[in-house]
């Protein structure tokens, strides 16, 4: 009976060592693909934003900080015309700011699902308003290969007492480096609803990052919007008021 225990226990242990699903715990993937995408403490970004629209085109530099799950700030730098408008995250808390009108606006949670001035990214994309790691729980459920690279694939199902947008999202993480190379995002009935996909990869501050990110819509046929990260930058000193109504105001 010892003897069949032991032969029991090795096998059980050589399926554990030989299925990389069960080898990695799915929450450990996505802990590690985000913090190499923000940074252990803090990160900062240069950004140019293409919305794409069967009849125009028209084009955003941003630049945003960020400092663990808590706090955002990202600031429009082109063209003239949205120049000088911030969003800012902190702690609970959303704002607008847009010097034109020299109006402040609280944003509701209701709008974090809303595209970010008029692009196929959404608000809580920017304000970084949930948390992929703290908001939901994490199962692996297969491997694809995503441009060459071996991927997990990993479902997230919003906890129960979250505050989110999504019903579900669907991750494809690669396992050399940790790299998020597609997102697929469903509403509460488990309609698709947007795909990001992300590519051509580059070294940012000493690490390996796509540089191009593309987010397709669903229901809407020739909108896609195109993210190309010029700057990264991580674990930077921020001010202890970095992220406040004040520095939203005055920030360049």
């Amino acid at each position: 009976m010892k003897s069949r225990l032991n032969l029991t226990l090795i096998g059980a242990i050589l399926m554990l060592f030989s299925n990389p699903l069960q080898a990695q715990d799915a929450k450990e993937i996505v802990q590690k693909a985000d913090t190499k995408f923000k940074g252990e403490k803090s990160s900062y970004s240069e950004m140019t934003m293409t919305i794409v629209r069967p009849k125009y085109k028209r084009s955003l530099e941003f630049k945003s900080w960020s400092e663990g799950n808590e706090n955002s700030l990202t600031l429009i730098t082109a063209p003239a015309k949205e120049q000088g408008q911030t969003f800012l995250k902190s702690g609970n808390n959303m704002w607008s700011w847009n010097p034109t009108i020299q109006r402040l606006i609280k944003l509701p949670p209701a709008m974090m699902s809303q595209g970010w001035m008029g692009s196929d990214f959404s608000n809580d994309d920017i304000l970084k308003e949930s948390s992929i790691v703290v908001d939901y729980t994490h199962a692996l459920i297969g491997n694809e290969l995503i441009d060459g690279h071996d991927c997990y694939i990993i479902d997230l199902t919003p906890l129960e007492n979250s505050d989110v947008v999504w019903g579900k999202i669907t991750l494809w993480i690669s396992k050399d480096d940790y790299l998020n190379l597609k997102s697929e995002y469903y509403d509460e009935e488990f309609y698709l609803v947007k795909t990001h996909l992300a590519f051509n990869v580059k070294l940012f501050d000493g690490r390996t990052l796509p540089s191009t990110m593309e987010i397709i819509p669903a229901d809407v046929e020739g909108n896609k919007t195109i993210v190309n990260i010029t700057a990264m930058k991580f674990n930077i000193e921020l001010e202890e008021n970095f992220f406040s109504q004040q520095n939203m105001k005055k920030i360049r």
